[in-house]
Order: C-alpha cells, then structure tokens, then sequence
C-alpha cells in the first residue's frame, strides 16, 4: 500500500448554511465523514492544510489518514467529493469516506495513458478518449494511485475497452467488459465537387429560362388582340360625325 497522506479534522456540532459560513470565514472547510460501520459525522479542516493535500494528491486515487483533534485513533479515508464554488473556486465542502483496512472497497481511479498511439503516428489517425476513470474494487494496500493504459500498439479503427486492460494484483474491474475507453478513429476527407457534378445543375437552369421566356412571349400576343378590339370600336365611332356639318 502506498503511504497515506495525513489531514487532521475537527468535529463540527453546528450544521446548516449559517455555521457552514461561520466555518469558512475562520479559513476552514465544512466537511463529513461517513462510512460503512460508522454514522456520518460534521467535521471541519484547515483550508491551507487542505489545499496542500489536493496538491500532493495530484488526482491520484490516493488513502488518507485521518487525525483527529479530539481523539488519539486515527481512520483510513478518501476524498469522495469536492464542492468549489463556481465564481470564486473557493473549496466551500469535503466528503470523506471512511475505509477499513482488511475490507475491500469500491472507487473511481483515473486513467493514465501511457507512450503514442501507432494509428496517430504512423497512421495519422484522432486519438479518442472515452473514459477518464474506472471503477475498481480492491483492498486498500492495494489501491493503485492511477490505472496506466498502454496505447502505443493501437491502431486506426481500433478500441481498447475494460476487458483489453492490464491486470493487476488484487483489482478487480467492476465496469461492464465491452466498455470502451480509449480508440484510434480515421479522418475522413472532404471532396470538392468537380465540373461534371456541377454540369447537372447547370442544364437545369435552362429550362426554367425558356419556361419563363415562352410565357412572357405568349403575353404579347395576346396583347395584339386587345390593341385591335379596341382599334375597331374607335374607327366606328368616328363616322356618325361627319353628317353634323350639313
């Protein structure tokens, strides 16, 4: 097992939004603890002590040793969860959860992947990224810090999945087999169209400018019509006049 970092906590009986406040202008950080065989109890940490153990900790699935203020025993525990605040991305809450040392537990260990994929060198292949943990199940002396992923032999339109992973002593896998987590995917190329596939579009450009030149013909013929009509009437009319200078 790798050495477990320390963090001291203190009990907190106050809870609610007002005491969380209180706690964090005394530069501290709301926390709980809970577990399996105990009953979740409000704590309290340091904020610098804190961040210096995230730093340390790196991502890295990683045990930590609990001191308490108030007692001389210490527990075994990891970070379940961090709240930041999403403006200021202070640290406003820890989760903790406690761990035993001869029982199995259950966490999410990031992966790591390791040298450059032969489809992305040689093959100029995307690297495709599916997971970024994987759960795992695992006494705590053997709980590896990350899950390193091999990648230097994968090729384009190839998957390496839960079932491809190396194994390793006393870790048992819990995702589904078939789960992808890493693949080498191909680029397709985008063709330009040529001349022949333009010559279509063309061609139907033509008739669409005869069917509007025959219509617009057609009307001025049957204009010609309307001007005679109306030729003849006005003709006529002018006869009956003549008579009325006698």
């Amino acid at each position: 097992m790798n050495k477990a970092l320390s963090l001291t906590i203190t009990p907190r009986a106050q809870t609610g939004r007002s005491a969380s406040r209180r706690v964090r202008k005394a530069n501290q950080i709301p926390a709980i603890l809970y577990g399996k065989h105990t009953t979740p109890q409000t704590l309290s940490v340091d904020a610098p002590e804190l961040i210096r153990l995230l730093k340390a900790v790196a991502g890295r699935a990683l045990l930590i040793e609990l001191v308490r203020k108030d007692k001389a025993e210490k527990a075994l525990s990891f970070l379940q969860e961090i709240q930041r605040d999403p403006i200021t991305d202070k640290y406003l809450h820890v989760d903790l959860q406690e761990v035993k040392a001869d029982e199995k537990l259950e966490i999410n260990v990031p992966i790591a992947l390791i040298g450059e994929a032969f489809g992305v060198k040689q093959q100029a292949g995307v690297l495709e990224i599916a997971t970024h943990t994987v759960r795992i199940r695992c006494l705590p002396k053997d709980l590896p810090p990350v899950v390193e992923v091999d990648i230097s032999e994968l090729k384009i339109n190839e998957t390496m999945k839960i079932a491809n992973l190396k194994a390793i002593a006393g870790v048992e896998y819990r995702d589904l087999p078939g789960q992808p987590v890493v693949s080498v995917l191909s680029v397709e190329e985008q063709t330009i169209p040529d001349a022949a596939a333009a010559t279509p579009s063309a061609g139907a450009a033509a008739p669409a400018a005869g069917a509007a030149a025959k219509p617009a013909a057609g009307a001025a013929a049957a204009a010609k019509p309307a001007a005679g009509a109306a030729a003849k009437p006005a003709a006529g009319a002018a006869k009956p006049a003549a008579p009325a200078k006698k």
